[in-house]
């Protein structure tokens, strides 16, 4: 390829965009990853049960409930980083859904109660029930954002 030819490519729009916007968006993405990891240590610190130990011990029902935890976090920091145009935006979002995630899960398990030691026992289906709560709740308030 000649040098005119790569200078080119090299300013073409979609390469300039490209460089523009990779950073950026590596920026949101790292800052939307921690907001999620400081997200599930809080949360594994609220709940009575401790899942971390749990599933080190093999406990499939801890691994259930907290890989659901997971991902009910996951799901409205995803919209928050979707609809939010600014770092700034995503890291208020990001927040205000995490805590806002955070009090209906102690909400949700208050009113599911019994559940974490059925979990702690390693039941599975109190787990699938716990997640489902979750999950279904995150769904929700990540609706909220879009509108």
């Amino acid at each position: 390829m000649e040098t005119s030819n790569l200078n080119g490519v090299l300013s073409s729009p979609e390469v300039q965009a490209f460089a523009n916007g990779f950073p950026v968006m590596m920026l949101h993405l790292v800052v939307t990853f921690g907001l999620l990891a400081v997200a599930a240590t809080v949360y594994a610190f609220l709940t009575p049960w401790r899942e971390v130990r749990l599933i080190r011990q093999g406990n499939t029902a801890a691994a259930t409930g907290f890989a659901a935890v997971l991902l009910s976090l996951a799901i409205p920091l995803a919209v928050s980083l979707a609809v939010s145009s600014s770092l700034r935006d995503i890291v208020i979002w990001g927040v205000a859904t995490v805590v806002l995630q955070l009090l209906v899960f102690r909400v949700v398990d208050l009113l599911l109660n019994g559940l974490p030691q059925r979990i702690e026992r390693g039941e599975v289906s109190a787990a699938v029930v716990l997640a489902g709560a979750k999950i279904a709740t995150s769904l929700i308030i990540a609706a909220s954002l879009t509108g």
